[in-house]
């Protein structure tokens, strides 16, 4: 199916026709350069305006858990890391599945929504998305009954290695919810409808926040109140975004429940799964290796780490929300076979990172020293994330321009390129050094220092390699991946 009459016209570089939207309307004809100006400001503006709901849809969605962290950790400095850590193992696998896994979702359902005949295909991928999806979560569930082993044999405090493999097993319900309602996201997407998770979440986040008050203190859970109260929430999401499917928008690519057609060709589907989860997987193990390396500094480091963190992950919606918006638009385009098109939106989306970042940068730096008083009233440990502050400020830009070219090369199907990139740039020179310099002087800085590096490492080189791809040849391949998932 076509998404708008503009697909069908020609790919001219310096006249848009695109017309929904996912594509910008037709401009005026004017000097090749006036024209061509002018196409890359309308792709800016329309990848800031499809972002945004994407960017507060991830932004509330994390903020689930730093509100299940912020409530918890007036309980105790002790419950504050536990809940905080937990978290962050839940992130580092199975939210990886979710965040990592649905890029499948990104790379084949925006390229099916316009180089797919058959409309209701964009349903079975996702029916295909649940279903192997689904079987790499089991994999984790196993893993998080029995962590405790795990963190014993990584050295972390005994308050860890007791409470957070307990705080894993009552989260294990609501971490399949997170999974399914990620794929429902990008099923929305892919066919250019960005608003039903912000719409979802406004009512679920502040829901939320009351079931981790009334499980954790009236209930007298305790502790473990919040893992379940997040399930729920999780779930709930899932649930109100099928309602919305069924009742309001984006019922019109679903074509019922065919599971024999979604069990065929699950390879494909899976290994560009596995692939995504690895991109992004590369990146996120290399924080849980900081985190584990913050707990080997004292309970102040791990405290600090884990505000910063928490915070963390709601700034990284602004990259990895641009990122997302990135994948299916350029999808969209390779699908469409407009290969001049998908070029613009790769390098507008990394120039428009990088501005982003520089702003959350400024951000970042007039209020360190308030940061940490917001998650616990140690004073040693708000000061500690001041003294950091400056290193995750500078991490922000580089941060950015990771998460549009990731999109980017996500959008093409190449995923293992981010993965090698992050792999080399991590593994083998920014941990090392971060973890050097954090055990000779320069403590919770240094695992900073070493993370600027890398990202700064990757960034530059996706934008290389997404700036020297052939485009046409890209087309191509969209078109060869829906003839071998069997959606044409």
């Amino acid at each position: 199916m076509r998404a708008d009459p503009g697909l069908d016209e020609p790919d001219d570089e310096n006249t848009p026709t695109e017309t929904s939207t996912l594509l910008p309307g037709p401009v005026f004809r004017a000097s090749s350069t006036s024209s061509n100006i002018w196409a890359w400001w309308s792709e800016t503006l329309l990848l800031i305006r499809s972002s945004v709901p994407v960017i507060l849809a991830y932004t509330l969605q994390n903020s689930l858990q730093t509100i299940s962290v912020m409530i918890v950790g007036r309980l105790s400095p002790e419950a504050l890391a536990t809940a905080a850590f937990s978290y962050m193992f839940a992130m580092a696998t199975a939210w990886l599945i979710a965040l990592g896994g649905t890029t499948a979702l990104d790379t084949l359902a925006s390229s099916s929504f316009t180089g797919s005949t058959n409309k209701h295909d964009l349903g079975i991928l996702l029916q295909r998305g649940l279903i192997v999806l689904s079987a790499f979560y089991s994999v984790v569930v196993v893993l998080w009954w029995f962590s405790k082993p795990v963190f014993q044999s990584l050295g972390q405090e005994d308050f860890i290695c007791e409470q957070s493999p307990l705080f894993l097993k009552y989260l294990i319900p609501g971490g399949l919810g997170y999974i399914w309602f990620e794929a429902m996201k990008k099923f929305f997407q892919a066919q250019g409808i960005y608003l039903p998770g912000t719409y979802v979440l406004l009512i679920t986040s502040p829901l939320n926040a009351l079931l981790n008050y009334l499980f954790i203190y009236p209930l007298g859970l305790g502790l473990y109140g919040a893992p379940l109260a997040t399930g729920i929430s999780y779930w709930l999401s899932f649930l109100l975004l099928v309602c919305y499917a069924v009742f309001i928008q984006g019922n019109q690519c679903w074509g019922g429940l065919q599971l024999r057609r979604a069990t065929q060709n699950l390879w494909p589907f899976a290994k560009l799964a596995f692939l995504g989860v690895i991109h992004v997987g590369t990146e996120w193990w290399a924080f849980e290796i900081v985190a584990l390396a913050a707990g080997r500094l004292g309970t102040t480091s791990l405290a600090a780490q884990s505000i910063i963190m928490t915070a963390d992950q709601i700034i990284n919606t602004i990259p990895f929300g641009l990122g997302v918006t990135t994948s299916s638009r350029l999808g969209n385009f390779l699908g469409a076979q407009r290969p001049k098109a998908a070029r613009r939106t790769g390098h507008a989306a990394a120039l428009l990172s990088i501005a982003l970042g520089m702003m959350v940068l400024v951000v970042l730096l007039s209020t360190k020293k308030f940061f940490g008083k917001a998650f616990n009233d140690d004073e040693h440990v708000a000061q500690l994330v001041s003294d950091v502050m400056p290193y995750v400020a500078l991490f922000q830009i580089a941060d950015g321009l990771n998460g549009s070219c990731g999109g980017a090369l996500r959008g093409m199907g190449r995923q293992w390129v981010g993965a090698v990139v992050n792999m080399v740039s991590y593994y083998v020179g920014a941990l090392p050094l971060g973890i050097y310099l954090a055990f000779h002087g320069w403590g919770l800085a240094g695992l900073w220092v070493g993370q600027c590096i890398a990202l700064y490492l990757v960034g530059a080189l996706e934008w290389l390699i997404v700036g020297l791809s052939d485009w046409d040849k890209e087309c191509q391949r969209a078109l060869d991946r829906l003839e071998a998932e069997g959606s044409n």
